[in-house]
């Protein structure tokens, strides 16, 4: 059984490796290709007068800084996609601590101590809430340290 284990996990490891070195070797084969490519454009550069070396440099650089704006742009979107899941998430957790420490101070102290063994149930009606923020004047503090934070 030990046996058999131990070469199960030698012929994932196998499997694994030859992945990896396929990938590997697909990926110096896509450089190689690209360095053919540019030795080509680099020596019709050569052939061309020295105005049509610059023209050529500048369309080049800028197809290239075409090709970066456009991954950056499409890095901005993702980024800012995951802003808004986190400010989503943010929100939900802080109604959560607000809830639960609402539900904390609403009990009293010694029935607080009384009761720490047992856990609070908070049931709560969804509202969709908008324009102004409706709160108790106690917890304007609180309010305020969860807004900085």
């Amino acid at each position: 059984p030990v046996l058999r284990l131990l070469e199960a996990q030698l012929q994932d490891q196998r499997r694994e490796h030859e992945k990896e070195m396929e990938a590997l070797k697909n990926l110096v084969d896509a450089m190689q290709e690209e360095l053919e490519k540019q030795q080509q454009a680099f020596l019709q550069t050569l052939q061309l007068s020295p105005e049509a070396q610059v023209e050529f440099g500048l369309q080049q650089e800028i197809t290239r800084l075409t090709n970066e704006n456009l991954d950056l742009k499409e890095m901005l979107e993702k980024l800012e996609k995951n802003e808004k899941k986190l400010k989503k998430q943010l929100k939900i957790y802080m109604k959560k601590v607000q809830d639960f420490e609402a539900s904390q101070t609403v009990l009293p102290a010694e029935r607080r101590q009384h009761d720490s063994n047992m856990q609070v149930a908070v049931q709560r009606k969804e509202k969709d809430f908008q324009g102004m923020l409706e709160y108790y004047k106690e917890d304007e503090p609180l309010l305020i340290r969860n807004l900085i934070t």
